[in-house]
């Protein structure tokens, strides 16, 4: 099959859900000898890159601003796909882009077209009334103009059937786990293994993480935290500086608040390798590529009682606390960062969990017999109208 994925970033992923989404699908499709190309913003990936894995990459130019830069990527990415491409399935990821579906199904209909919805991306407090009205309407176009969707959670799977009464195909996210042993990686941040709490998540208020600052900061006022037990915050802003800049004030006075800023490779895999558990505060999620990731290394995750968190530890595979809540979060740090070996047991199930789940081998697999129904499909209503024309 000729596949081509738009709407992500860019390859290989720095950080974010559907960068990493479409990267572990995309290059196990490669492998399987597909022809697999993604569209990839000039200002994420390097322009001289043009393969990654054996993923064609083709980048396309962008209008740099916090409201166009994936629009604008999206709709030229999309004309390049229809008009100088010919590929069997065209795969559309997160609802902003997934508008411009409409162009492929209008104009190449030898194109079967897809789209992944993998939050309500207007939820984000990052973006204004206007935005986040347009983000209404994307969302229901991406629910309705590709002739399949995939939802990444059952969460919103559910969702989808009571807003819009539409069945989408559940295929979840997954999660890939690269132990790293070497803790020397850890004296950058002056950090020794399991003495620190992660949080991994972009900086922007509805990932919550001003409630896991509060609550870390309380529990350092009452002298409830084992000696130099730290807080590690991984992330960056997203047009949301503001935000960051307020977590800083937030954490100043505090020596065990470290913000280590955007982590990938062997950095990250070290950061997850050596903690001593995860918190997970959001006040909304489609379904955490980090929590997911997480669980995979056998930490305990903790996290707010949202939908998408809830389904992601089911079976006790990790502990929740009311969303928004600092006290019911404080309370679970004072518990488990002072009795490991019940957090570690936790965690264990988790990891069990998310190789069992969260495979991204396995979700592969599933991405392309969605592919492949959809191709058969096409080939049965075209032999169907021969069939009927001749009689």
């Amino acid at each position: 099959m000729k596949i081509a994925f738009i709407g992500q970033k860019g390859m290989p992923a720095h950080s974010g859900g559907v960068e990493k989404h479409v990267e572990q699908i995309a290059i196990r499709m490669a492998k399987e000898g597909h022809e697999v190309t993604a569209y990839v913003r000039s200002n994420y990936t390097p322009k001289a890159k043009k393969n990654f894995k054996g993923v064609e990459l083709i980048h396309i130019p962008c209008i740099k601003t916090k409201h166009l830069e994936a629009l604008s990527y999206a709709f030229l990415a999309t004309l390049h796909a229809v008009f100088l491409r010919n590929f069997d399935i065209v795969h559309f990821h997160s609802i902003g882009p997934s508008i411009f579906s409409i162009i492929p199904r209008m104009i190449k209909p030898s194109s079967r077209v897809i789209a992944t919805f993998h939050s309500r991306d207007y939820f984000h407090q990052k973006w204004n009334a206007f935005a986040r009205t347009c983000l209404h309407i994307a969302e229901r176009l991406t629910c309705s103009i590709p002739e399949k969707t995939i939802v990444i959670s059952e969460t919103l799977a559910r969702y989808a059937e009571e807003r819009y009464g539409k069945k989408l195909t559940f295929i979840p996210n997954g999660a890939e786990v690269r132990f790293e042993s070497d803790t020397t990686i850890l004296h950058e941040w002056n950090l020794k293994p399991e003495r620190y709490i992660l949080s991994v998540s972009r900086l922007v208020r509805h990932k919550g993480i001003h409630y896991l600052i509060k609550a870390f900061r309380e529990l350092e006022e009452k002298s409830k935290l084992p000696n130099n037990m730290k807080l590690v915050i991984v992330g960056a802003p997203a047009n949301t500086e503001d935000y960051a800049e307020y977590l800083r004030v937030m954490s100043i006075g505090s020596d065990n608040i470290i913000f280590v800023g955007e982590q990938s490779g062997r950095k990250l895999e070290a950061l997850f390798s050596h903690a001593a558990l995860f918190v997970q505060p959001s006040e909304d999620e489609g379904l955490s590529l980090a929590l997911l990731e997480a669980m995979a290394y056998g930490l305990l995750p903790i996290v707010s009682n949202i939908p998408a968190n809830m389904e992601a530890i089911q079976d006790g595979t990790g502990v929740w606390f009311e969303n928004k809540s600092v006290e019911g979060l404080r309370e679970l740090l004072a518990f488990y960062v002072n009795r490991m070996d019940e957090a570690k047991a936790i965690g264990e199930k988790a990891r069990a969990r998310a190789e069992q789940e969260y495979s991204w081998d396995g979700i592969a697999r599933r991405t392309l017999s969605t592919y492949q129904e959809m191709l058969t499909n096409e080939v049965m209503i075209k032999n169907n109208y021969v069939t009927s024309r001749l009689k």
